[in-house]
């Protein structure tokens, strides 16, 4: 198992990448992810893809948050092959919690390769 970069994460964020890390791989999906609410609740997912369903694991994350009431987000991590995070998963966490959300990227393995802000 690899760790993911710890000099630049905090021990929050390094338990988002370990939900994220497990959903994916418990699933099989194509994403993993986690979020943590303005409340510190957290939630993670996978990719959604069924004929006649497709969402994000972000998007997943955020539906879940917004059901159970949240009113923000803190950070978010995804963990996929691809080489950015979606603008359409940035604006679905900015829809949510406006500017300044910290969002990490990493790869299934755990091992975080960029972090952006809303």
């Amino acid at each position: 198992m690899t760790e993911p970069r710890t000099e630049e994460t905090s021990a929050e964020d390094r338990k988002l990448v370990t939900l994220a890390r497990a959903t994916r791989a418990r699933t099989g999906a194509a994403e993993g992810a986690a979020v943590r609410d303005s409340d510190g609740r957290t939630y993670a997912a996978a990719t959604v893809a069924l004929p006649s369903l497709a969402v994000s694991a972000v998007g997943v994350c955020v539906a879940m948050a917004v059901a159970s009431g949240s009113k923000g987000l803190e950070a978010v991590v995804v963990l996929t092959d691809a080489d950015a995070v979606a603008d359409t998963d940035l604006a679905a966490v900015r829809d949510l919690a406006g500017a300044g959300v910290v969002v990490h990227r990493g790869d299934a393995r755990g091992t975080l390769l960029g972090t952006t802000t809303t």
